[in-house]
């Protein structure tokens, strides 16, 4: 078995190698009276086929790589995505255009999407939307949250009995909130931090990283430990641009990934990311561009 489960009672957490750390990730098994789902079939679950869980659908939280890298393990049985996600599932260009990468980082991405994380078009999955209710039977039921910011329709799942909040890729690390892809947005990301922090549950768990907390106490520390990365970006670019700095200089500083970080994409990510920060700071009056493309902060 690939995996390691964790059971509560109902919810079962298939714990991924290396704990979940990306690639891999920590899918859900969650068993009602009438019906079982997965969620988030991960890349550990495809590393031994014959090894997965039985399962009636498969929820995923959103559309990304290593988020559906096991759906192709359940191919006669529903999926289902939130619906502003649902392009990114019916095709290789959806799901690239979710990222949103250059011509040559997009060639060098999409055959490890298709050969390495087994991506598999769905022109049938099935649409959710924020507040929809799964009844699988026996008092089990999971309640959609919608927390955008990561994707367009990144998605949390509270489970009952068992009171889990299932975050997906608000994965409490100390990488931080990603949202350098298109379909990424910052102001959307913090305003779903504020949502979830609200939202108490007995059980906390997270896709990569962290795995299973227990208690509102360790969530609320975990969150605003990641949340603060934001902060610590934005101090970090500010302090940067006290000399006028390209978007180029910016992407090659690295604020989101170590520099040296092997990471294809991570000029991308930063130059997404670090728009986002350059246009509030605009707007905030504490950053100018002084000609096309280079910025410094105000003194």
């Amino acid at each position: 078995m690939p995996f390691t489960p964790q059971r509560i009672d109902r919810v079962t957490v298939l714990v991924g190698e290396r704990a979940g750390k990306y690639p891999h990730g920590n899918s859900l098994l969650v068993g009602g009276g009438e019906e079982t789902v997965v969620v988030d079939p991960s890349m550990t679950l495809a590393r031994d086929p014959a090894a997965r869980p039985d399962a009636d659908w498969v929820l995923n939280s959103h559309c990304h790589e290593d988020h559906v890298a096991g759906n192709h393990l359940y191919p006669d049985v529903p999926w289902r995505l939130h619906e502003a996600d649902l392009p990114g599932i019916r095709s290789v260009d959806g799901i690239m255009a979710i990222y949103g990468f250059d011509a040559a980082t997009d060639a060098a991405f999409r055959p490890v999407v298709v050969e390495q994380f087994h991506f598999t078009p769905r022109a049938d999955a099935i649409a959710f939307r924020d507040g929809e209710v799964f009844e699988l039977g026996g008092g089990v039921r999971i309640r959609v949250i919608h927390t955008p910011g990561h994707t367009r329709g990144h998605s949390c799942f509270h489970v009952e009995p068992d009171d889990v909040l299932y975050l997906g890729d608000i994965d409490l690390s100390s990488f931080g909130p990603y949202y350098g892809d298109a379909w990424s947005s910052l102001e959307d990301f913090e305003r779903t931090l504020a949502r979830v922090r609200a939202i108490e549950a007995r059980w906390y768990a997270t896709f990569h990283h962290i795995g299973l907390l227990e208690g509102r106490a360790a969530f609320v520390e975990h969150l605003d430990r990641f949340a603060a990365v934001i902060t610590r970006r934005e101090t970090a670019l500010l302090a940067f641009l006290a000399e006028p700095r390209s978007q180029g200089e910016i992407a090659a500083h690295r604020f989101v990934y170590r520099p040296g970080d092997a990471v294809a994409f991570a000029d991308a990510v930063e130059r997404r990311s670090m728009s986002q920060h350059l246009a509030r700071l605009a707007l905030q009056g504490r950053v100018d561009e002084i000609e096309p493309g280079r910025w410094r902060a105000r003194a």
